[in-house]
């Protein structure tokens, strides 16, 4: 997860999950948004072959065809999102974890809060699954691209999980 330089390039597909947008920057994959919500920050410039990759590996997830997707990746985050980005990389597929598991995972078992206030800024929704943190009492808890497709991507993994 390095410093992202260079120009932003950005595309957006139909996937099943709705519109999707993500975009590169020197090489790596910085943002993936769900264009419902925070979409209209970015204006499409064109797919790279990248982003093509991206989409690629993307929808062979969404097919449950892939359990992970690998590209290279640059995230902007404070020194504690960065943190619980990492921790969420290592909840494994069909997985959930908690926020306060996440919170203890990182060292600061008193951050709860923070840690729900990170997942919201992943950049990289998905790619690192924000979508796989739950509430402690099971409930699934928000997502950046609403409730409905957190519960479709942990439907998805619960069944691809075999």
């Amino acid at each position: 997860m390095g410093m992202d330089m260079g120009v932003k390039m950005f595309c957006c597909r139909q996937t099943v999950i709705g519109r999707i947008g993500i975009a590169e920057s020197g090489g790596a994959v910085t943002n993936l948004v769900f264009m419902g919500q925070a979409g209209e920050q970015f204006a499409e410039t064109g797919c790279t072959p990248l982003l093509e990759e991206s989409f690629r590996q993307l929808d062979a997830w969404l097919a449950g065809e892939l359990k992970a997707l690998s590209l290279p990746i640059s995230v902007q985050g404070s020194a504690f999102a960065q943190r619980v980005w990492t921790a969420l990389l290592d909840i494994p597929y069909g997985g959930t974890a908690a926020y306060g598991d996440i919170a203890d995972a990182i060292g600061t078992p008193a951050a709860t809060r923070a840690v729900g206030s990170a997942c919201r800024r992943n950049p990289l929704p998905i790619i690192i699954p924000c979508h796989r943190v739950t509430r402690r009492d099971g409930s699934i808890g928000g997502y950046l691209g609403g409730t409905d497709i957190k519960r479709y991507l942990l439907d998805l993994e619960q069944r691809n999980c075999g």
